[in-house]
């Protein structure tokens, strides 16, 4: 069986403490928790092996047969664990797969004509097999071929005729059931490898530009520096005057470039409504609460210690809902009100989780402070019968909007 690069694995590069089902899905397992959690994810489906397991155990027949039948029942059963443990995402090994497949659907031809329609089943396994390990342009006719095979087979005894119709359908169905779950589960870890790859061109893209601004920050500074640093060396002892007058020029340089740094650096961490939302939407989905999230930022924004404060409040409201309300939902909306105190900038945060009124914490009497030092007020307490609500209103210098409200 060739396989197309295409179908490469697509998780060969995660960490490996992953131990997610979905993660572990087609990769040999690292440690006991993985072991267990992947044979349960597999183990569950061998319940419909109930059948010929009960006919060997029900039907009289020889000591001889029933120990070769529970022989080649359990060679199949290795089979099929086997492929579904080690090789559905990448095939490892293609003489492996090949020998494996060869034998689970000689086996299953073999125990289905010697012990009857009860076995049958046991062709639905080789279909799941098959979608589980083969690339999709091999699953496309392999799983068509082993339901015909499995049809051949049932059709010996006339009595099955509507049964193997029905098995056939649940034959191909199943199979490409697994097909289709085979290239959700690849797709799922090469969109989380995207964003791993995304954040990381991120990150690298945001130091190249503290890099250049650093350079445009400093680079005029520092070479005015060591330019009058050596006027001055060059001056001294003969001309003290005119070496003080260069060493001043240094430092009011020097105090200069200081300003600018700081203010560069405090650009860099403050805080922004956008990025904010970002952080939002993610937090909120991986803690797998519906988020109603703005896409991006409002077109008219306070000034910048306004949206800082803006931009704490959503973050510490956000963390709050994560980590306390047990909320299935949370809605984020900014409205731009006309007060009589002038323009305001709303944020409202609300929650469907327990919600009440309580005490407040150390961090909403942080934030409400925060909030009240550029001017703007803090609203905290229960959404009607059920959740949280935290309402920010800061000033929008210089905007007019609506009426007073």
């Amino acid at each position: 069986m060739s396989e197309n690069p295409r179908d490469r694995d697509a998780c060969e590069d995660l960490p490996p403490d992953e131990s997610h089902p979905v993660h572990t899905f087609g990769r040999p397992v690292r440690d006991r928790r993985q072991f267990l959690t992947k044979a349960l994810w597999i183990g569950i489906w061998l319940v419909f092996l109930t059948s010929p397991v009960s006919d060997l155990v029900r039907t009289e027949r020889g000591t001889a047969v029933t120990v070769l039948g529970s022989l080649g029942l359990a060679a199949f059963v290795v089979c099929y664990l086997t492929l579904v443990f080690r090789y559905t995402t990448q095939v490892l090994d293609r003489r492996a797969v090949c020998v494996s497949f060869a034998l689970q659907l000689t086996l299953a031809v073999v125990l289905a004509l010697g012990f009857g329609a009860n076995w049958l089943g046991l062709f639905v396994y080789v279909s799941v097999s098959v979608g589980a390990v083969a690339p999709p342009r091999h699953a496309a006719w392999a799983i068509p071929a082993v339901t015909a095979v499995m049809v051949l087979v049932g059709l010996r005894t006339d009595s099955l005729q509507d049964l193997i119709g029905n098995l056939a359908v649940l034959n191909i169905l199943v199979g490409f059931a697994m097909t289709g779950v085979r290239q959700l589960v690849r797709t799922t870890i090469q969109l989380r490898r995207a964003r791993a790859t995304v954040a990381q061109l991120a990150a690298n893209e945001e130091r190249l530009r503290l890099a250049r601004d650093l350079h445009d920050l400093l680079g005029h500074s520092l070479s005015l520096i060591t330019l009058k640093s050596e006027l001055a060396g060059r001056m001294l002892p003969d001309h003290p005057e005119a070496a003080a007058k260069q060493v001043a020029d240094i430092e009011q340089v020097s105090r200069q470039a200081l300003v600018d740094v700081r203010e560069a650096v405090s650009g860099y961490r403050r805080r922004t409504l956008a990025g904010e939302l970002a952080g939002a939407r993610t937090a909120l989905t991986a803690a797998g609460i519906a988020a109603d999230v703005p896409p991006e930022a409002p077109e008219t924004l306070p000034d910048e210690e306004g949206e800082t404060a803006l931009a704490w409040a959503l973050r510490e409201a956000v963390t709050n809902v994560v980590r306390h309300s047990g909320a299935r939902r949370c809605t984020v909306a900014f409205t731009a009100r006309q007060t009589l105190a002038g323009p305001r900038l709303e944020l409202r945060v609300e929650d469907d989780g327990v919600g009440g009124a309580g005490p407040a914490g150390n961090g909403l009497t942080g934030l409400a402070e925060r909030v009240a030092a550029v001017g703007g007020e803090l609203d905290a307490g229960a959404a009607g019968r059920r959740g949280f609500r935290l309402t920010v209103r800061v000033p929008l210098t210089g905007a007019t909007v609506g009426s007073p409200s």
